[in-house]
């Protein structure tokens, strides 16, 4: 047997001593970088997102789309937001006219309808909800800027989105109650996102879309997620005069009815009808107390509960 001299196997013990401490250090770097990452946020549930928007009459009145002063160049970059959404949903790296920004091809699958486009052209950028259903939701209230941002909207990509341009058209101003991508496998998705940019934009919806919102995601789209939002920062909201409840997927108990209810200081009751001599507000509308009856153009109400809501209301029998 050949015995290695003293100061060699000195030399190979100090060389593996060091590697330990590498080894040890390393694995000690990588613990500390594992335990100082943020954990990553959690999908959202479309439909509980959706439970969160209140439902409400739309505002048919007043729009212009100058209101919305969209496709500005908000960062100073020389590129409008068009030719941002173009560049940023582009598959493949766009072509750009860098003189006037101006985006020349690049590759665009709009998932309203699954077809891939190279020209841009062929392609508009959709509001997923359009200007003139965020004004009857609530922008109406809103301030020119505040408009402005959600016209250009680019810290949440799914306010704005690269389609093919006769499909957004055939969209127009219309909400899911009567329109959904002719592209069936992205109705899900489109949903979320409509879900998500409402509740974002602290929009509303009313009764005929929050229907089949609630119908789809509560049945073929049953488990969407979707990614959390971050809710924009002074937008003014209006608190609607009667809110119709957004029924949840079970049943509600029904409750009997109270002797009193108090009006909320959120919610304004009209003047009592001058067509019966009753205490009547306008159908649906809070009321006191509980079995009133009254007349309302002609028809006769009842102030009462009903199986999905606890509190009074002018209800039709």
């Amino acid at each position: 047997m050949t015995t290695r001299p003293k100061s060699s196997r000195h030399n190979a013990a100090l060389v593996l001593g060091a590697i330990g401490i590498a080894v040890s250090v390393v694995a000690t770097q990588s613990n500390a970088t594992r335990s100082t990452q943020v954990p990553r946020a959690s999908a959202t549930s479309a439909y509980d997102l959706f439970t969160s928007i209140p439902v409400r009459s739309e505002v048919k009145v007043g729009y212009q789309r100058e209101l919305f002063k969209h496709w500005v160049d908000d960062d100073s970059d020389g590129c409008d937001t068009r030719e941002e959404v173009l560049i940023r949903d582009s598959a493949s790296t766009a072509q750009v006219d860098r003189y006037r920004c101006k985006v020349i091809t690049g590759d665009w699958y709009s998932p309203y309808d699954g077809v891939t486009h190279t020209d841009p052209s062929d392609i508009d950028i959709d509001h997923v909800v359009a200007l003139k259903e965020a004004w009857d939701s609530g922008a109406n209230v809103w301030s020119s800027a505040t408009r402005q941002r959600f016209a250009n909207d680019m810290s949440d990509r799914r306010t704005l989105i690269a389609v093919t341009d006769s499909v957004n058209r055939s969209k127009s101003d219309r909400d899911p109650s009567n329109w959904l991508p002719p592209n069936r496998s992205y109705i899900c998705e489109y949903l979320g996102n409509w879900v998500a940019v409402k509740a974002r934009w602290g929009l509303s919806m009313d009764q005929s879309e929050a229907g089949r919102v609630r119908k789809i995601l509560s049945n073929e789209c049953a488990g969407t997620t979707i990614a959390p939002i971050a809710k924009v920062n002074g937008v003014a909201t209006v608190s609607p005069t009667t809110t119709v409840p957004v029924r949840n997927r079970r049943p509600a108990t029904t409750v009997a009815p109270r002797a009193t209810t108090s009006i909320p200081s959120t919610v304004t009751t009209e003047a009592p009808s001058r067509e019966s001599g009753a205490t009547v507000s306008r159908p649906g509308a809070f009321c006191s107390p509980a079995g009133a009856r009254g007349t309302y153009n002609g028809r006769a109400y009842t102030c009462t509960t009903s199986p999905t809501e606890a509190r009074n209301r002018w209800r039709q029998l």
